[in-house]
C-alpha cells in the first residue's frame, strides 16, 4: 500500500513504530505501514483528506462550537481543521503517545496556539477528569495500529462523553464498522442522546453523530454549507447528503 511513498520519518516508543510517508501530494501517518492513521494535503495541512475525517466535521453546520474536545490526535488533522475553520474556537486534544504529538507538530503542521491544548493521557482517564458540560463537541477517533480501541465501544465511555458534553453538544464517533443498531452500544447511546445520525464512508468507516436535543436538520442545499465550503473546501454539501437518521 505504501510502496510508492517515501518514508521521511520513523521513530519508536513503547507502543511501537510511528512512520511518516510522503507522496507527491499527500503526507501520511501510519503505525504499521498498512493502515493510514492520518492523511493531509501537503499544500493545505488543515484540509482533511480521508472522507470519514471530513464527515466528522459536519456537526459544525448544526451548532458552531466554541469548544471542541478531540480524543485521539493522530497527525492532528481534526484539530488543525477546527483551528482554521473557527478562529475563536478552543480545542482540547487528548493523545496517548507523546511521540505522536511530537510527530504531528514536526511533520503535520499542528498549530502552536493558545487555542489548542494537548494532554498526553489515556482518553478514558482524561474523560473521567473533565468537568460536566465543559465542551460543545467531542470527536472520538481512538485507534491503534490495526483496530479501533475497545475503549470507544464501552458503556462507561458513552456515559462520560454524555456527561462532559453541554446540553446542545454533539458526540462524533469514528467507528471501524457499522455497529448493530439493535445492540447494547446503540441502546446506551439512546439512553443519553435524543438524535442519532450516521454516515457510511467509502472506506467502510461509520461515523455516528449523537445529540441530546432535537435540532433543525440541515439540507444538503442549505446556504450554511456553501458558506462553510468557502472557508474549508471539503464538499460539505455532498457529505451532508450521505447522512441518515437512525430511529
Amino acid at each position: 500500500m505504501f510502496n510508492k511513498g517515501e518514508i521521511i520519518h520513523h521513530t519508536r516508543d513503547a507502543l511501537g513504530s510511528i512512520l511518516v510517508i510522503d507522496y507527491r501530494k499527500h503526507r501520511v501517518l501510519t503505525f504499521n505501514s498498512v493502515f493510514e492513521q492520518s492523511k493531509i494535503d501537503r499544500r493545505y495541512p488543515h484540509l482533511p483528506v480521508h472522507e470519514y475525517n471530513r464527515a466528522m466535521l459536519l456537526p459544525a453546520a448544526f451548532a458552531p462550537p466554541s469548544h471542541v474536545t478531540i480524543l485521539g490526535l493522530g497527525g492532528g488533522v481534526m484539530a488543525s481543521a477546527f483551528h482554521h475553520l473557527y478562529p475563536e474556537c478552543r480545542i482540547h486534544a487528548v493523545e496517548l503517545r507523546q511521540a505522536v504529538l511530537d510527530t504531528a507538530r514536526e511533520f503535520f503542521d499542528l498549530p502552536v496556539s493558545n487555542r489548542l491544548e494537548v494532554t498526553i493521557a489515556d482518553a478514558r482517564n482524561a474523560l473521567e477528569k473533565l468537568p460536566d458540560a465543559s465542551t460543545g463537541m467531542i470527536l472520538a477517533d481512538l485507534y491503534n495500529a490495526d483496530r479501533m480501541s475497545p475503549a470507544q465501544a464501552q458503556r462507561h465511555f458513552v456515559d462520560d462523553c454524555a456527561r462532559v458534553l453541554g446540553s446542545n453538544g454533539w458526540l462524533v464517533l469514528n467507528y471501524h464498522r457499522t455497529p448493530d443498531v439493535e445492540g447494547l452500544y446503540f441502546r446506551q447511546l439512546k439512553k443519553h442522546f435524543t438524535v442519532l445520525l450516521m454516515f457510511k464512508s467509502k472506506s467502510n468507516n461509520t461515523v455516528i453523530y449523537a445529540s441530546k436535543q432535537h435540532f433543525q436538520s440541515v439540507h444538503s442545499k442549505d446556504p450554511i454549507l456553501a458558506e462553510l465550503e468557502t472557508r474549508l473546501p471539503i464538499d460539505w454539501r455532498r457529505l451532508m447528503a450521505k447522512v441518515s437518521r437512525l430511529e
